[in-house]
């Protein structure tokens, strides 16, 4: 099965472009890499079934800018080609995945073993409905059984009244005359009391008919499925279901290994509008829910706290029409996200860190950032009070800044999304006035070597293994000012403000599946 999306978008586009086409194909591979035999002859189970499971749960999920702009798509590229799942396709279903970098495609593969179930469906359906018949036998067997016992309840209080009349007829017999008319008074009001238990005994033995009746007909329910299983060759369909849920759990382990990756590429620049001063950020939130497409835009880098927010991307491009929120602080630099419903950003002339709840227009928490350098004293090279840069990626919040301690370089601390506390931090050996802006993926610090001009992604830190690379990655400078530069982890593309110009780009990322 294949997931395969339209990776590019038209730069200057103001219209509702078309969302992502899904297609399932055969693919076929090198040499040098195992081949993968189809084996869905007469079993669609193992192709659409399956692909439209993986579609509904959420496994092939559409990585776009999420907005009526044509969403950016992660291009997945690599040379491995790994079986996960047993080794042989007579042990079962079997899942290869891979990744292919001549059209940037995400690619898992599902080899199914040659059943007689699937070629049999009708008597697999026969078997299934049979099952279901035995389930719903069981159920009403219960309920009866519950009926009997409760009845049994009665019965048993009636013996004991029983006895009580058999000792009372003896006293009769063994006593005087006088006693006669007492003693059958008492045996009348005895009577009485046991003749609501008539009824009760006449539905209980109905309900042992019924049940016995059950009974023969599971019997000979029991007896037709033995015989279907012997014909389908041992292979029921619990044990079809539990394989079914089996491959999900491995298809679903195939896609999260391929979420993150190293950084290859990034696209030509899209322009979505032309608005503002030089300097500004814009933004979506990557964890909005499904149908949230607001866009966020602050126009300026200093002493504003006016933030707009439109309804959509569409909106956004081609309106005016946006609410205005008021901060009650004025931000510092471009570094602003939003992340959760929540605005991040960096209350001006300060290293305090504040994060405000757009649902209550309310500062749920602030803090220092304790020894970060402000006020223009560890900016990006470009200036504009960009001392603390605040982004998110795949694992959460970050923090990018500079202090005296680490002379004047870059650090990088991830945040408790919460208590805006430090989780942990990384020292790196990069300067933070050499930076041009930076951006983080996967949990790596890409640095770019300027804001002007021919500029390129040149350092790479990544937290995983604390160590550094450099780089050679261009970045099309369209307009030749880079104020801001923020990677969003749902959209999987970089939104930039460049010279008053909004603009996304694309990026590839690489994987190897081990």
């Amino acid at each position: 099965m294949e997931d395969q999306r339209v990776p590019h978008l038209q730069d200057g586009s103001k219209q509702k472009m078309s969302n992502p086409l899904y297609r399932t194909s055969n693919q076929t591979y090198g040499s040098k890499t195992p081949t993968v035999h189809d084996r869905q002859t007469k079993c669609n189970m193992t192709s659409h079934q399956f692909s439209t499971a993986m579609l509904q749960s959420g496994m092939y999920r559409d990585h776009g800018f999420n907005t009526s702009v044509e969403r950016s798509k992660l291009l997945l590229i690599g040379s491995q080609f790994t079986l996960v799942g047993p080794s042989s396709p007579e042990e079962g279903w079997q899942v290869y995945s891979s990744a292919q970098d001549s059209e940037g495609r995400c690619v898992c593969t599902v080899v199914a073993p040659q059943q007689t179930v699937c070629s049999r469906d009708a008597r697999t359906k026969q078997l299934r409905q049979l099952l279901e018949k035995v389930q719903n036998m069981s159920q009403s067997i219960e309920v009866l059984d519950q009926r009997t016992q409760r009845d049994l309840q009665f019965v048993e209080k009636m013996e004991v009244q029983l006895k009580g009349l058999e000792a009372k007829f003896k006293q009769v017999e063994d006593g005087h005359e006088i006693n006669i008319a007492r003693q059958y008074k008492s045996i009348k009001a005895k009577m009485e009391e046991l003749r609501p238990l008539i009824p009760v005994l006449e539905a209980y033995k109905a309900d042992a008919l019924l049940v016995r009746q059950f009974k023969e007909e599971a019997a000979n329910v029991t007896e037709v499925l033995g015989s279907l299983q012997e014909q389908l060759g041992g292979l029921d369909y619990q044990e079809l279901h539990s394989r079914v849920i089996s491959l999900e759990d491995r298809l679903k382990a195939c896609m999260q290994r391929l979420a993150c990756g190293k950084l290859t590429g990034i696209s030509e620049p899209v322009t979505i509008k032309t608005s503002g001063s030089r300097f500004g950020s814009w933004m979506t939130d990557p964890l909005a829910p499904a149908g949230d497409n607001r866009v966020w835009y602050m126009d300026g880098y200093h002493n504003n706290r006016f933030v707009r927010e439109y309804q959509s991307m569409y909106d956004f491009m081609t309106t005016d029409n946006f609410t205005s929120h008021r901060l009650p602080h004025p931000w510092s630099g471009t570094g602003q996200v939003v992340y959760n419903g929540s605005l991040y950003f960096n209350k001006f002339q300060s290293h305090i860190i504040i994060k405000f709840d757009f649902s209550t227009s309310l500062i749920s928490r602030s803090r220092q950032l304790d020894f970060a350098g402000y006020n223009n004293m560890y900016h990006y090279s470009w200036g504009g009070h960009s001392d603390i840069d605040i982004m998110v990626d795949e694992g959460g919040l970050w923090a990018v800044y500079a202090t005296n301690q680490n002379a004047g370089n870059i650090v990088l601390s991830q945040l408790n999304p919460n208590t805006l506390q430090i989780i942990r931090s990384w020292t790196t050996n990069h300067p933070k006035r050499s930076a041009g802006e930076a951006f983080m993926i996967c949990g790596t610090l890409y640095v770019t070597n300027g804001y002007s001009g021919g500029t390129k992604v040149y350092y790479a830190y990544s937290t995983n293994s604390s160590t550094y690379e450099y780089i050679d990655i261009p970045l099309t400078n369209k307009y030749s000012h880079l104020s801001m530069l923020d990677y969003n982890p749902r959209d999987r593309a970089l939104y930039a403000w460049n010279n008053g110009h909004q603009i996304l780009y694309n990026v590839t990322l690489y994987h190897i599946i081990q």
